[in-house]
Order: C-alpha cells, then sequence, then structure tokens
C-alpha cells in the first residue's frame, strides 16, 4: 500500500520531534525531511533543517531512530532542493557538495531515497546545460550507488521569478527531457520525484508520463495547482508562470487526483506520497499551515487503504 505523509517545510519553526508527533498525533505514516545546510533561505519553502546531516553522531541517528519507531513514523526521502548546475561555479560545488552529505545521511538512517533537482543555467541553452549535466550528475548518482540510496529528481521546472528567466532553473521538467536524462545515466538509482501539479500548468499529460516511467518513480509529491484561466487569457504562456497559475493544497485545483491515484495503482506503485504546502491562502499562521496539511489529508484519505 501507499504510505501518505507530507514534506514538513511547511512547518519551519517546528522541530524534528514535533514534526514526528504532528505527524503521528494526525495518522500519517511518513514524512520527508528537509536537509538544507544550516543558514538562511535561499528562497521561499527552502532552507528549513529538520535533520542537519552534517552532525548525524551514531547517537543522533539512534535517538532519530528510536523516536520514528516509537511514533511508528518512516521518513519516505531526505529533502535538498539546489541547483547544482548554477552559473556560479562555487555555489554549483557547494550544492553537489551538500547533495553527497545528504545521501551519505540517508544511507546512515537507513531512508532509501533523497529528493532534489538536476538544476540548471535559465540563460544557457537546453544543450548547453546538458553539457554541465553530463560533468555533474553521474559521480553524484554513483556516490547514491555507492551508498545503496535512490535519487529521486523533481520534476518541477523551477522558473517562477525574474531571476529564473527565460527556463527556469531545473533542466528535469518534462518527459522529452527524462528520456535524455535516463539515457545518458541509466542507473537504477536515478529516478523521478514525481509531482503532477507542474503538468497542469505546462498543459503535459500526467497518466502518459506516469506509465512510461513506471519504474523510475521513486517518490511522489502531491500538490495540486489551479489555472488562472482569466488571466491566461490577458498575459499568454510566455508570462512566468505565477502570472497563469497558483499552487494550491489537493483537491482545490484542476489535478485530477481519480485520475492520477488510478494510475498509480495501475503501475503499482506501492511507495509513498507525501503532501507538499506551497499555498498561499494558508501562509497566515502556523495553525493555518497545519490546518491546511490535515485539510489535504483529509481529501487525499479517499485514495488511501486505512
Amino acid at each position: 500500500m501507499m504510505k501518505l505523509g507530507f514534506l514538513s517545510v511547511i512547518l519551519a519553526e517546528l522541530s524534528f520531534e514535533q514534526v514526528v508527533n504532528f505527524a503521528a498525533e494526525n495518522g500519517f505514516s511518513c514524512i520527508e525531511v528537509p536537509c538544507w545546510p544550516v543558514g538562511k533561505a535561499e528562497r521561499k519553502y527552502a532552507g528549513v533543517t529538520h535533520i542537519d546531516v552534517s552532525k548525524l553522531s551514531a547517537g543522533k541517528v539512534s535517538s532519530i531512530r528510536k523516536l520514528l519507531k516509537e511514533k511508528n513514523v518512516t521518513i519516505s526521502g531526505l529533502g535538498f532542493y539546489p541547483n547544482p548546475l548554477d552559473a556560479d561555479a562555487k555555489a554549483a560545488r557547494a550544492a553537489v557538495e551538500h547533495i553527497k552529505k545528504v545521501i551519505a545521511g540517508a544511507a546512515k538512517l537507513g531512508v532509501p531515497v533523497v529528493n532534489t533537482f538536476i538544476g540548471r543555467d535559465p540563460a544557457k541553452t537546453l544543450e548547453e546545460n546538458f553539457k554541465q549535466f553530463r560533468k555533474v550528475w553521474p559521480p553524484i548518482i554513483k556516490f547514491a550507488e555507492k551508498h545503496k540510496v535512490k535519487v529521486a529528481i523533481e520534476n518541477c521546472p523551477m522558473y517562477f521569478t525574474n531571476d529564473e528567466w527565460p527556463s527556469g532553473k531545473n533542466l528535469a521538467h518534462s518527459p522529452a527531457i527524462w528520456r535524455r536524462m535516463f539515457k545518458e545515466i541509466p542507473s537504477k538509482n536515478f529516478g523521478l520525484n514525481f509531482d503532477p501539479s507542474h503538468f497542469v500548468w505546462q498543459m503535459m499529460d500526467t497518466e502518459s508520463a506516469i506509465y512510461e516511467f513506471k519504474n523510475r518513480i521513486f517518490h511522489v509529491h502531491l500538490k495540486d495547482a489551479k489555472i488562472l484561466w482569466e488571466q491566461l487569457g490577458q498575459v499568454g504562456i510566455l508570462s512566468t508562470p505565477l502570472e497563469l497559475h497558483k499552487p494550491k493544497i489537493p483537491g482545490l485545483g484542476d489535478v485530477d487526483w481519480a485520475g492520477f491515484f488510478s494510475t498509480l495503482t495501475d503501475i503499482g506503485y506501492r511507495g509513498c506520497a507525501v503532501i507538499e504546502v506551497e499555498d498561499s491562502s494558508f501562509e497566515g499562521s502556523l495553525a493555518a499551515r497545519k490546518a491546511s496539511v490535515t485539510q489535504s489529508q483529509n481529501y487525499l484519505r479517499q485514495f488511501f487503504a486505512v
């Protein structure tokens, strides 16, 4: 059976222990744990460190495992979403170094998946970015293979703000690109963290992608998206994506959730599916953000065996 959880970035001010307790108290099976380097957030929904992988002593690993066992909650994956193909070579190196720390941390904790981005230089062409991809990513995946950890790339284009113009900061946003990625790196440890919301605003077919890449789906994000049709009629498809759509919690947007889960069951997906909240309507307080998680859970429970 699939396990239902949430990405704890939305509860940034809580400690890891508080997040696990919230999950247990509300009947969640798993959580995706953000593992950014300790410091200031680079952007919205980033920079959260619920586990500091740079300080994972044997004692810390033991205490984390003990808490999870006591609360009957598992970690679906460790999450870190930087830009490993950044035009700034220093920033790109730092991203790669920390991805490897997260992979090593996942191995210590017995967590099967690390979720991240491929990255992209938005000012360069697709071919120029693939050239850099060939240099940067094969060593990362070999490192993951060595540690017996899978790397799942989220399909978010990371194209929302002016600094991400004109093509976003994550190469892996479409099936056409996934085919090339997996041809370049055919490793069984290299796959996808599938988020249907990004297919909605890019106007792509979710179900055919799931069928084609069924063996590459290691993790699932549950986020919705609402197309702003009236606004789209004014700005067109060449505008920045937040001008034509709005991220929503599951059930309040345009994702066909019945079709999505029907397809996941068709391919026999038995992994974790975690709620990702980026809905600005729920950002006013911690109580509202907690409510966004539980409201999402209430809607999604219909698709999960109890």
